[in-house]
C-alpha cells in the first residue's frame, strides 16, 4: 500500500510463448525461439493490456495463431490474429472478431471444408459457434449450441461424435461438465455423470485443446488454486461413452509450470500441441508475471 493509503493493486500479464517436444506431455521452450512471441506491444490496432489463450491453425503454408486481446479501454477481450510462414516469425495481423461482450479461448478448427471457432463467449449466456466467411480474417456466428455461462469449451471428436468440455463455475474455476452432439451444431446433451469434477480449481477448467497422442486422448486443465493460472495439468481420458466417463492424471502432470523468472514467472494456463513429424511437436501456450503500478 502506497504512503497515502491507496493500495497498490498488481495486474498480471498475459503474453504466448512457442514450446515443442517430442510428445504433447513434454514441452519445453522450442529451440531458437525467444519468448515470448506475442506480447501487448504487437497490438497495433487497439490499446492492448496482454494477450493469451493461443490456438493454431496450420493451412498450407501458413500457420494461423488465434489469441484473447484484452482491449485496455473497453476491458473485455477481442480475437486477434497472428501468422508464421514457418512457426519461428510471427507477423501481427489485427483484430478478426470482437462482440459487445468478452471474447477469448478461440478454439479453431476445421470441419467438413469449413474453418470453425467456438471462442468463450460466457457474457453472451450461451456457447456460440462461429464460421469463417472470409478466412481468416472474417468470422459470423451460425449458431448458439448450448446456453449458459460456460468458460474455455473444448471440443474433440471421438467415436463417431462430438464431445465438449466445459468449466460450469467460471468464477470459481472448480466444476467440469461434459456435453456431447452428433454434429457440431447439435443439439448437445449433458453427460449423465455431470459434473464430472466438482469443487476443485486444480483440476476443473479446461487449459487447452484437447489432443489426440496416437490412440490416446489428453485433457489439458489448468490448475488454478491457490491463484487462477498457476500451472497446466493433463489427463488420459480412459472412458468416453455417453453414459460413462473416466480419465487419470499422468505422470508428466503438470505439463507447464511457472518459471520463477520474465515474461512467465508467475504461472502458465494454456497449451495447444501440433504433431510436426512421428518425433516433434509444437505448442503455443502463454503465460504471466505480476506488474506493480508505480508508487
Amino acid at each position: 500500500m502506497e504512503a497515502s493509503g491507496v493500495a497498490v493493486v498488481p495486474q498480471d500479464i498475459w503474453s504466448i510463448g512457442l514450446y515443442s517436444g517430442d510428445s504433447p506431455l513434454t514441452m519445453t521452450p522450442a529451440d531458437g525461439i525467444v519468448n515470448p512471441v506475442l506480447t501487448a506491444a504487437h497490438v497495433t490496432d487497439i490499446p492492448a493490456t496482454f494477450v493469451a489463450d493461443p490456438f493454431l491453425l496450420h493451412v498450407e503454408p501458413t500457420w494461423y495463431m488465434f489469441f484473447e486481446v484484452m482491449h485496455m479501454v473497453w476491458q473485455r477481450g477481442v480475437i486477434g490474429l497472428a501468422t508464421s510462414a514457418d512457426r519461428y516469425h510471427w507477423q501481427y495481423a489485427g483484430v478478426v472478431l470482437q462482440e459487445d461482450f468478452h471474447l477469448s479461448y478461440p478454439y479453431v478448427f476445421a470441419w467438413q471444408g469449413a474453418y470453425y471457432m467456438v471462442p468463450e463467449t460466457l457474457e453472451a449466456h450461451a456457447i456460440r459457434v462461429y464460421r469463417a466467411v472470409d478466412f481468416p480474417i472474417t468470422w459470423a456466428c451460425v449458431a448458439e449450441v448450448l446456453a449458459g455461462q460456460y468458460a474455455d469449451p473444448s471440443l474433440v471428436q471421438a467415436d463417431g461424435l462430438w464431445w465438449m468440455f466445459v468449466c460450469s463455475t467460471p468464477f470459481e474455476h472448480d466444476t467440469l461438465c461434459l456435453y456431447y452432439a452428433d454434429t457440431l451444431l447439435g443439439p448437445w446433451r449433458a453427460h449423465p455423470q455431470n459434473p464430472l469434477i466438482q469443487g476443485d480449481a486444480h483440476t476443473a477448467r479446461p487449459g487447452g485443446r484437447v489432443t489426440w497422442f496416437g490412440d490416446r486422448l489428453i485433457r489439458y486443465a489448468q490448475d488454478d488454486a491457490p491463484f487462477y493460472g498457476k500451472q497446466v495439468r493433463a489427463f488420459e481420458i480412459t472412458t468416453l461413452t455417453t453414459t460413462q466417463y473416466g480419465e487419470r492424471e499422468l505422470p508428466a502432470s503438470p505439463v507447464l509450470q511457472p518459471s520463477g523468472a520474465g515474461w512467465n514467472a508467475k504461472g502458465m494456463h494454456h497449451i495447444d500441441p501440433h504433431r510436426l513429424n512421428a518425433a516433434h511437436w509444437f505448442a503455443s501456450v502463454d503465460g504471466h508475471y505480476e506488474e506493480r503500478p508505480d508508487s
